[in-house]
């Protein structure tokens, strides 16, 4: 068989070119349709959200031991951060985020290591928005995450509370 020079094709970069071009066209096409139709049923973009108007957040009234707060100091909301026990968690929340706030009690084992009754659980707070999830250098697997949370003050008082005495969990409302 005779010795063959290289087979040379012309023209092959503009043909490149040019369908990648159409391929940045379709794309582009394709989100801003994506995006107008979002706009236009007036989806907010976060998972699970409706275009309805959020309910206001509930709180669970903290026990107190005179029965009376000072005026206008039991509505005005504070952040407070809060260890939530599980880190992997605290991944999926977003900021802006409403979440309720479980403390769950941890059991002590009984005299032969086995665990007596089951854990008890209760809402410390309903519907509180996610103020900010800092940024963690590294995550323990028993230390849990923090989340900072905004609520009223009252609230804030329950939440430390828990904390102290309790392993809190959150569920995304």
């Amino acid at each position: 068989m005779p010795p063959f020079g290289p087979l040379r094709v012309r023209g092959s970069q503009q043909r490149l070119r040019r369908a990648l071009l159409r391929r940045r066209r379709t794309t582009a096409a394709g989100l801003a349709m994506t995006a107008a139709a979002l706009a236009a049923t007036g989806a907010s973009g976060a998972v699970g959200a409706s275009a309805d108007t959020p309910s206001p957040p509930t709180f669970v009234s903290p026990p107190s031991s005179s029965g009376r707060e000072p005026a206008g100091r039991s509505s005005e909301l504070v952040s407070t951060a809060v260890r939530i026990a599980d880190a992997e968690t605290v991944r999926l929340l977003r900021r802006g985020d409403r979440v309720d706030v479980i403390a769950a009690a941890a059991i002590a084992p009984g005299p032969a290591g086995v665990m007596d009754g089951e854990p008890e659980a209760r809402v410390v707070a309903t519907g509180v928005r996610v103020a900010e999830i800092p940024k963690t250098r590294e995550l323990s697997s028993d230390g849990g995450a923090l989340v900072v949370l905004s609520v009223p003050r009252a609230t804030a008082a329950v939440l430390a509370a828990a904390s102290a005495t309790s392993r809190l969990a959150v569920a995304v409302c």
